[in-house]
């Protein structure tokens, strides 16, 4: 993954992803000789805090997906904001066949991403999809071949940060913050952040090159230097 503020990018090792947690070590304690306080604390933080926090983060987070991304896998990939796929890439969740389904974001978000077809077939049928099919369920924005997946993230990474980055941030707040509501909520929502989150000079400056012409990215054109 990686985010904006450093066009740092890691890539999967070996061949996923992430192909979940040992499930000899994390699931026992949970499903088979469950400890009450633990199971509590994992409702309050989620399995180790990470996929439960990372929407929180303010910087958009870019998710290169290089292989499998399975179970515990596939809800860090969800949680990530923008997602970039190799060919090669696969989506499951076999939780179904192990006798208990995600627990940690992966059910809530698959459905808000993808919708509820395809969260009813993906966590009922416990079947995987690839990387073709997830495009077509929105799950991902791209699929490109698997030696430029680094390179198509870090160009991601460089078109946001062309962009305002309070913006940029209050963009993905309003996102997610209006997810599932009433659409009066959502509507004035949105109007807020947008009247709120601009910084009166980061602003002019921008407007300025645009009213003078030395905007690259005017209407009309698509290439703006990165």
């Amino acid at each position: 993954m990686t985010t904006p503020s450093t066009s740092r990018s890691s890539p999967g090792a070996g061949d996923a992803f992430c192909a979940g947690a040992d499930l000899k070590t994390y699931i026992p304690p949970f499903f088979v000789d469950a400890d009450p306080a633990r199971v509590r604390d994992v409702v309050e933080l989620g399995l180790n805090g990470f996929t439960r926090g990372m929407h929180r983060i303010h910087k958009p987070i870019i998710g290169a997906i290089n292989g499998w991304a399975l179970a515990g896998g596939l809800e860090t990939a969800l949680a990530c904001d923008v997602r970039i796929a190799s060919e090669r890439a696969m989506f499951g969740s076999f939780e179904a066949r192990r006798g208990f389904h995600h627990g940690d974001g992966g059910l809530v978000r698959l459905v808000n991403v993808c919708g509820v077809g395809v969260a009813m077939q993906m966590l009922l049928t416990a079947e995987p999809i690839n990387a073709q099919r997830a495009l077509q369920c929105n799950m991902i924005s791209k699929v490109v071949p698997h030696k430029r997946l680094m390179e198509e993230a870090e160009l991601v990474a460089r078109q946001i940060l062309r962009n305002s980055q309070r913006a940029v941030r209050s963009a993905k707040q309003t996102i997610l913050d209006v997810i599932g509501q009433p659409l009066d909520f959502q509507l004035r929502t949105e109007a807020w952040n947008a009247y709120t989150c601009a910084d009166p000079e980061e602003t002019k400056a921008l407007l300025d090159r645009f009213y003078e012409k030395t905007d690259a990215g005017r209407a009309g054109t698509h290439e703006t230097r990165l």
